[in-house]
């Protein structure tokens, strides 16, 4: 079989590593992959978001499936494109992708069908938000409508911040058209839980948990990132949260999507809170989540390609979806900088054992692998515990070096505090 996978991350690399184990799998693309994925898959330079490329591309050498992990060409309609030359496809299509696309339409949806989430105003009008916010409670949340590469969430802590913040995204256009309109919602408390599901729009079968550390710095100080880290299972979703979940929130929103015609088919993320008042939803993602996938993949014992195979076919409900009982964690190495400005170049040394990393910013160049980005690798080891786990995640992590290497030394901390 011809594969290809579109994305050229630490996701797409993780996703990459378990489509291999298939021996089915003659030739693997990437596009556009990076310097660390050309180990496993052949890398092709064609933007994820180039639609009119990768279909040609397909076309062109008869390619049996198509991966499509990134959230910009799913919006874009790239799984659409892709069908109508005949290419099954893993991902959902472009009226599905709204979940994500948009969140005005994910929020009203969940206010239509009585699925758990924040309180909260849309507004498409500045001076009318601006108005609002004089007298929202405090902390509250303002969110860009549309895709801004998981930065357009802004928790402010008092009003003026509030207001900044809807000011650079209606006014100065920060995020572009997504901008356009903004959603001002309450302020949950309470922990934070990544949930992937596979789903056909039939069948929803939830994948392991994990638990993201999206701040930069130790101590969830520091700006905001797309996450320095992910440890699988996460203690806080127990099996009552998990119950509460598949009842009120997983199948509600596969049937609510079913009844807009918008069926999803593909990897749908839930990330959910654990508030007092039980679990509600923060945010959907219509993709696999990045580093999520680089915990949860690897504890996955059944066949990946069989698994999205079914998905596309409808017939997620006829094969197995089993997953080890272990614990995972991934390490992000980032460079010194992001997630703002840093430098690039830097050559990378890996150590000589295949390990689980998973690269996501390097490039190679005159035959060595340098860095290309701001999360450069994704360190992950698996072992019966947590604390293991986590221990040999911090130990391979010293056997890999690069120039203004920086990395958080408290991935799974919090965890491991519910544990014991």
């Amino acid at each position: 079989m011809k594969i290809v996978v579109v994305g050229g991350g630490g996701r797409e690399h993780a996703i990459i590593k378990k489509i291999k184990e298939n021996p089915q799998v003659t030739e693997l693309y990437a596009l556009p992959g990076n310097g660390g994925i050309a180990k496993d898959a052949t890398c092709v330079d064609i933007a994820a978001k180039d639609v009119e490329g990768v279909v040609a591309f397909a076309k062109e050498k008869g390619i049996d499936f198509a991966v499509v992990a990134p959230d910009d060409p799913l919006v874009l309609g790239m799984v659409d494109a892709l069908n109508a030359i005949g290419i099954p496809c893993f991902g959902p299509d472009k009226k599905a992708a709204i979940l994500e696309g948009s969140k005005v339409f994910s929020k009203n949806l969940m206010k239509k069908y009585g699925i758990p989430t924040a309180a909260y105003e849309v507004f498409d009008d500045m001076e009318k938000a601006l108005a609002y916010l004089e007298t929202a409670p405090l902390p509250t949340v303002v969110k860009a409508d549309g895709l801004a590469l998981g930065k357009g969430v802004i928790i402010a802590e008092t009003k003026e911040q509030a207001q900044d913040a809807v000011r650079s995204m209606m006014a100065d256009k920060v995020f572009g058209a997504s901008g356009d309109h903004v959603v001002i919602e309450e302020f949950m408390t309470g922990p934070e839980v990544s949930v992937l599901a596979f789903t056909d729009g039939k069948t929803m079968v939830p994948m392991v948990s994990a638990m993201d550390h999206k701040r930069a710095l130790d101590g969830d100080k520091g700006l905001n990132t797309g996450g320095m880290g992910t440890i699988a299972p996460n203690p806080f979703y127990t099996e009552a949260v998990a119950k509460e979940c598949m009842e009120k929130i997983f199948v509600p929103t596969m049937e609510a999507m079913n009844k807009e015609g918008r069926t999803f088919k593909g990897c749908l993320f839930f990330g959910l809170m654990i508030t007092p008042a039980g679990p509600k939803v923060i945010e959907y993602n219509c993709r696999f989540g990045d580093p999520e996938t680089q915990v949860v993949l690897p504890l996955l014992e059944s066949d990946l390609l069989t698994i999205m195979q079914a998905v596309a076919a409808e017939k997620l409900a006829d094969v197995e979806v089993k997953f080890s009982d272990k614990a995972a964690c991934c390490v992000i190495m980032a460079s010194a900088g992001y997630p703002q400005s840093y430098e690039k170049g830097f050559p990378i040394t890996l150590p000589e054992k295949d390990q689980l990393i998973f690269v996501a910013g390097a490039k190679k160049e005159g035959g060595k692998l340098l860095t290309n980005g701001g999360r450069v690798l994704g360190v992950t080891e698996i072992a019966d515990t947590l604390p293991e786990a986590i221990a040999k995640s911090y130990e391979a992590v010293k056997t890999v070096k690069f120039d203004n290497a920086f990395y958080r030394n408290d991935i799974g901390k919090k965890a491991l505090a519910v544990e014991v």
